[in-house]
C-alpha cells in the first residue's frame, strides 16, 4: 500500500506539472484542456445538423456527439503522447520517477480533460432537448474506457517509436488523418455490406464506437462488438509499448 499511495503522489505530481507547464497559470489555463473539445465538438454538431437532420434514423447530434466526442479521446491521447519522452527525461533523475509516469500522467490528464468535456457537451445538449438520455450508461463508460485504455496503447507505442525514428512524429497527423474513415466514426458496422463488416470489425476502435453508440441508442441500433477481441488488442498493444519504452529508456541510460 505504501508504494502505491508514493506512485499516485507521483502521478499526481506529474499531472500538475503538465497542466502548469502545458497551460500556465493565467488566462484560462488548464481550462482550454475543457473548452478545445467542447468547441470543436459543438461546431462539427452545429454543421452537420444544418446539413441534415437524421442519419439512418438517428439524431444527428447524437450521432456526432458519439463519434466525435470518443474520436477526440483517440487523437488527443495518442498524439499528445508523442513528444512526451524528451520533455520529461530529465525528471528522470529522481529514483522515483520513469517514463512511463511520465505517459500515465499526460494521458491521465487528456482522458480527465475530455471526460468532462463530454459530460458538460452532453449535458447542455440533454438539458436543451437536442438529445435523449443514455440507453446504457455501462455500455457508454465501457466504449469510452477501450478507447482511452487503447490510445494509451498506441499512444506508447507512438512515444517509443518517435524517439528511436524522428520521422514518427511528423507522421502521426497523417496516420490520424488516414485513420478517419475506417475507425467508426462515421459509420455504423451494420450499415455496410456483410462483406465489408468483418473487415470493419478487426479495426480496434470501431469496436469502442459500437459500444459506446449501443449505450447512445439502445435497441435502437444494431450494434457489432466484441469485448474480448477489443480487451486483447488493448492488451497486446499495451504489452509491445511498455517493451518499446523500457527499450527507449535503456537507450537514454546507455547514452
Amino acid at each position: 500500500m505504501t508504494g502505491l499511495r508514493a506512485q499516485a503522489r507521483v502521478l499526481g505530481a506529474l499531472v500538475m506539472r503538465e497542466m502548469i507547464t502545458r497551460y500556465g497559470r493565467e488566462n484560462i489555463g488548464f481550462l482550454w484542456l475543457i473548452l478545445e473539445p467542447m468547441i470543436l465538438t459543438c461546431g462539427v454538431m452545429l454543421l452537420w445538423t444544418l446539413m441534415k437532420h437524421e442519419a439512418h434514423g438517428l439524431t444527428v447530434i447524437a450521432f456526432v456527439l458519439s463519434g466525435y466526442m470518443p474520436l477526440t479521446l483517440w487523437r488527443h491521447i495518442s498524439s499528445h503522447m508523442v513528444s512526451c519522452l524528451r520533455h520529461n527525461i530529465p525528471l528522470m533523475y529522481h529514483r522515483q520517477i520513469r517514463l512511463a509516469d511520465a505517459l500515465i500522467a499526460r494521458a491521465l490528464l487528456e482522458i480527465g480533460g475530455t471526460t468532462f468535456a463530454l459530460l458538460v457537451v452532453y449535458s447542455g445538449a440533454y438539458l436543451a432537448g437536442f438529445i435523449d438520455p443514455f440507453e446504457d450508461i455501462g455500455l457508454n463508460l465501457a466504449g469510452w474506457l477501450f478507447m482511452a485504455w487503447f490510445s494509451f496503447a498506441a499512444g506508447l507505442i507512438l512515444a517509443a517509436l518517435s524517439e528511436i525514428f524522428e520521422v514518427v512524429e511528423k507522421l502521426v497527423p497523417p496516420f490520424q488523418y488516414l485513420m478517419l474513415p475506417i475507425s467508426g466514426m462515421f459509420f455504423m458496422v451494420s450499415w455496410l455490406p456483410h462483406g465489408v463488416q468483418k473487415l470493419a470489425l478487426y479495426v480496434p476502435t470501431v469496436h469502442c464506437f459500437e459500444m459506446f453508440r449501443a449505450g447512445t441508442f439502445g435497441n435502437a441500433i444494431k450494434a457489432h462488438y466484441d469485448v474480448s477481441y477489443i480487451f486483447t488488442c488493448c492488451l497486446i498493444t499495451t504489452a509491445v509499448g511498455l517493451y518499446l519504452v523500457e527499450h527507449v529508456r535503456k537507450h537514454i541510460k546507455f547514452e
